[in-house]
């Protein structure tokens, strides 16, 4: 890899990790599967968020004009879906019952978790977040416009940086909480829920809220 593609693989896996690590939704979401099912279930739901981020990291990079025409043209419809989204989730959270820290290695009959639906609540969750999909089209456009490197290598390059930097968030997330589960009550884990819920139910007011009052998402 030449000294220009390292530099595009470094400054792209610095922005997937700051985009990953600020605490919002799929990072209250992380840590309450973390915490209820373990630290694989965490992990799954982080690589769901940091798959979505490089979709729309790959948009920015490869300079998709055509497809981010489209989605503009349907960002009422994606901030609508966006937000039942995240208040489907929370009630889901609410309901969720809680597990023994150690029931998984105790009990082999404890059936096994679907982790598909981990990682497909946040792929989709990310992406029909309308601040995901423009944020990514204009950063990765302007990195792609002043790359030196014009190849085809640097915007997979820059995909891959975000994808490895995000990845890498969630397993740090997912393996810290997973580490700790068995030190948290019952009671500890039930206002986590319940933190969590609420997190994901203003955020979805906060989108929709921002969209008909024509602000910018941040």
């Amino acid at each position: 890899m030449s000294m220009d593609l390292l530099k595009v693989l470094l400054a792209a896996l610095v922005i997937g990790l700051s985009i990953a690590a600020p605490v919002g939704p799929i990072g209250m979401l992380t840590i309450q599967r973390s915490l209820d099912h373990g630290r694989r279930a965490g992990l799954v739901t982080g690589l769901g968020a940091a798959c979505a981020d490089a979709v729309y990291a790959a948009l920015g990079a490869f300079g998709v004009s055509w497809l981010v025409q489209a989605l503009v043209a349907v960002r009422l419809p994606l901030v609508l879906l966006g937000s039942s989204f995240l208040l489907w989730m929370a009630w889901g959270v609410l309901r969720t019952p809680l597990a023994n820290a150690d029931q998984h290695s105790q009990d082999a009959t404890v059936p096994t978790r679907n982790h598909w639906q981990d990682f497909a609540s946040t792929f989709l969750l990310t992406l029909s977040n309308p601040s995901t999909i423009f944020s990514f089209i204009a950063l990765f456009g302007a990195m792609a416009s002043h790359t030196v490197n014009r190849s085809f290598a640097a915007p997979l390059v820059m995909v891959l940086g975000v994808w490895l930097g995000s990845a890498l968030w969630w397993l740090f997330l997912s393996s810290a909480v997973g580490m700790l589960r068995e030190r948290f009550t019952a009671g500890w884990r039930r206002a986590i829920n319940w933190l969590s819920a609420t997190v994901l139910i203003c955020f979805s007011l906060l989108q929709l809220s921002q969209f008909l009052l024509g602000t910018p998402t941040a």
